[in-house]
C-alpha cells in the first residue's frame, strides 16, 4: 500500500508537462523508430515461411526481453510461437503480431518490377510490417503502465504462419486467450480503416492422389494417371463453382503434376481452399468437394487421400470496440508522403492500372462502417475467445493488392514503415484506453457474449490435428 506522501507526489508528478510527455504513448513510440524500422527490414530481408520463422521470432523475443518483458517460448507445439508478457496485475490486453513471408513471389524494395534472384518468397502481405509495429506497440504500452503506475499486464502474441498455417487456431484451441480482456491486431494494406470488416472461414487441404507409372507411349494400358485424378477433381470443382454461394470462393493450386511427359505420373497433389461467410457454408461445400475427389479417383482407377492443412473461423466484429479504434486512428491521423515517397509511388501506380488510387488517399481515414472483406485471417480463431479489435493502415501504395509484388516493395519501403508508425500509435493508445476504462471493457464483453451467444462452444475448423510444421518445406 503506498503511503499518502507517495500518493501525493506520484499525483504532483502526473499532473506535470515532463511526466504527460514520459507517458505520452504516442511518443513512446515515435522514441522508438528506428527501431521499428530495423526490425520490420529485417524481418523483410528473411522473408521466412510460416513455421520456419526461428530467425524472425527469435528476433523479436530478443528486442522483447532486452525492454524486461517475460518470454515463453515454443507453444502450443509451435516452436516459432510465443508470448511475451510484462506486469503482474490487472487487465490482460493482448497484442498480436505476424512474421511470416508468402512463396513463391519476391521483389527488391523498387518501384518496378525486380525480383530478387535466388530468393523464393517475399513480405507480400505485410507480415513484416505487422511484427514490427505490435513490437513497438507492446513495448511502448510497458512503458506506459511503468510510468504511470497504471495496473495491468501487457501480452505480445508471437503468431506464426497466418498463411495457410493457421498458427493462431493452435494457440486459441490450446486455451491460450481465454484470460485476456481484450486482444488488439493491425494489418499492412492500402488505406487507413478502423472499419468493422468480418472475415470469410476458410479451409484447405492437399488432395494427393496415387496411381500406377508406366511407359506413356510404350504401354499406356498399364499405367493409372495420378494427375488424370487432378485434373478429373479440378473439372468438377470448376463445375461447382456455379452451384456454390455467390459469396463463397474456392480455388486451388497444383503442387505436384508429374516430372515426364513420357512418363505416367503414379503421384499428383492439387491444394485447394474453400471460403464462405459462415463456417457451416464452408463444411457443406467441403462435403461436396470431398466427393469430387472421389469421384474423380473412381473415375480415372486411381486412389486418393487428403490432409486438412488449415482452417479459419471468421472474424467476429466487436462494434463497441472497432469505433472507439477508428476515433484513435483518427485522432492519429493517415501518412503523408514526402516528395521522393510520390515519386516512387507515382512509378508504382504505373503498373497498376484501373485499380490505382489517388495518392492523397493514403492521408485519409476511411468512413467508419461494417462489411463484409473476403480474405480470411486465423485472427478469427482469437475473435471467439476474447473480444478483438483490429486496425489497417496505409502501408502499400493506394490501389495495390495484396499479395502483389508492388506490396512486396512497400513493406521494405518507407511508405510501409510510415504506414507501421500509424499502427502502432493507434493500437498503443487502443490499450491505453483499455487499461484506464473499465466501462469500455465491460461493454466490450457484454457485446462479445450476446454475439456469440449463451449456448456458444468453441470449434475449430482443422479438427484436432497438430500444427503443419511442415507444410511450407
Amino acid at each position: 500500500m503506498k503511503s499518502i506522501v507517495s500518493m501525493l507526489a506520484t499525483a504532483a508528478f502526473l499532473a506535470s508537462p515532463l511526466a504527460a510527455q514520459s507517458a505520452d504513448p504516442v511518443a513512446k513510440v515515435e522514441a522508438q523508430q528506428a527501431r521499428t524500422e530495423r526490425v520490420a527490414q529485417q524481418l523483410w530481408e528473411w522473408a521466412e515461411l510460416g513455421y520456419l520463422e526461428e530467425r524472425s521470432s527469435g528476433l523479436m523475443m530478443e528486442e522483447l526481453a532486452a525492454e524486461g518483458f517475460e518470454i515463453t517460448a515454443g507453444i502450443a507445439e509451435i516452436p516459432t510461437a510465443f508470448v511475451a508478457e510484462w506486469g503482474e496485475s490487472g487487465p490482460v490486453i493482448a497484442i498480436l503480431a505476424e512474421m511470416d513471408a508468402l512463396p513463391g513471389i519476391n521483389q527488391s524494395a523498387s518501384s518496378t518490377r525486380d525480383p530478387i534472384d535466388g530468393k523464393h518468397a517475399g513480405q507480400a502481405c505485410g507480415h513484416n510490417l505487422f511484427g514490427a509495429g505490435s513490437l513497438t506497440a507492446a513495448i511502448a504500452v510497458k512503458q506506459w503502465l511503468e510510468a504511470t503506475g497504471t495496473p495491468g499486464r501487457i501480452r505480445l502474441y508471437g503468431t506464426p504462419a497466418e498463411e495457410g498455417g493457421s498458427g493462431k487456431v493452435y494457440m486459441t484451441r490450446a486455451g491460450l486467450f481465454d484470460d485476456v480482456d481484450i486482444a488488439i491486431h493491425w494489418h499492412a494494406d492500402d488505406e487507413n480503416s478502423a472499419a468493422a470488416r468480418t472475415s470469410l472461414a476458410n479451409r484447405s487441404a492437399k488432395f494427393r492422389f496415387t496411381g500406377i507409372s508406366a511407359h506413356a507411349a510404350g504401354a499406356p494400358e498399364r499405367g493409372r494417371s495420378a494427375l488424370d485424378g487432378v485434373e478429373a477433381m479440378n473439372m468438377m470443382a470448376n463445375m461447382m463453382h456455379e452451384h456454390i454461394p455467390q459469396q463463397a470462393r474456392m480455388h486451388y493450386v497444383i503442387t505436384s503434376g508429374g516430372n515426364a511427359p513420357n512418363v505416367v505420373p503414379d503421384f499428383a497433389e492439387v491444394f485447394y481452399y474453400v471460403r464462405h461467410p459462415k463456417p457451416e457454408g464452408v463444411e457443406a461445400i467441403w462435403t461436396r468437394l470431398e466427393d469430387a475427389a472421389r469421384g474423380a479417383a473412381l473415375g480415372t482407377g486411381t486412389q486418393v487421400e487428403w490432409e486438412v492443412i488449415h482452417g479459419n473461423n471468421p472474424l467476429l466484429v466487436n462494434e463497441t470496440l472497432a469505433k472507439v479504434m477508428d476515433a484513435k486512428l483518427r485522432q492519429i491521423g493517415g501518412v503523408e508522403y514526402t516528395e521522393e515517397e510520390r515519386a516512387w509511388a507515382e512509378e508504382i501506380q504505373k503498373s497498376l492500372g484501373n485499380a490505382a488510387k489517388p495518392l492523397e488517399s493514403a492521408a485519409e481515414v476511411q468512413p467508419y462502417n461494417k462489411s463484409l472483406g473476403y480474405g480470411s485471417t486465423d485472427v478469427g480463431d482469437v475473435s471467439w475467445a476474447t473480444p478483438t479489435v483490429g486496425v489497417r493502415t496505409a502501408t502499400w501504395v493506394p490501389g495495390t493488392s495484396a499479395h502483389s509484388w508492388q506490396a512486396v516493395a512497400a513493406s521494405g519501403h518507407s511508405i510501409g514503415h510510415k504506414g507501421t508508425q500509424v499502427a502502432a500509435k493507434a493500437m498503443a493508445l487502443m490499450a491505453v484506453e483499455l487499461f484506464t476504462n473499465e466501462g469500455l471493457r465491460q461493454a466490450a464483453r457484454a457485446e462479445f457474449d450476446q454475439s456469440r451467444g449463451p449456448d456458444y462452444e468453441y470449434r475449430s475448423l482443422l479438427g484436432d490435428r497438430a500444427p503443419p510444421l511442415d507444410y511450407r518445406k
